[in-house]
């Protein structure tokens, strides 16, 4: 669940409030009790950045390596072709 700020337009009291997304905004002003609080716009408190985030990063044990299952294993020694003996 996000967490959304308001101010009150009436006394500009500033809060936080814990709520779904699908709640209505709150209107009522805790401090001087007027109709007039404003949901205001504000940034995520976390951000994403680097190089990004790896499958391995949260297993452990057996699991570690899923998407290798059944796959090439890239140490294996490249394939020759019969035609001219170069690598593929």
């Amino acid at each position: 669940m996000p967490i959304y700020e308001y101010e009150c337009k009436a006394c500009g009291h500033r809060l936080e409030k814990l709520q779904k997304i699908s709640a209505d905004p709150l209107t009522d002003c805790p401090a001087c009790e007027k109709d007039s609080l404003q949901r205001l716009i504000s940034a995520a408190g976390f951000r994403l950045a680097g190089n990004g985030w790896y499958e391995t990063d949260f297993k452990s044990g057996s699991k570690k390596n899923l998407a290798g299952e059944g796959g090439a294993d890239s140490s294996a020694s490249p394939k020759t072709t019969a035609k001219d003996g170069a690598a593929a």
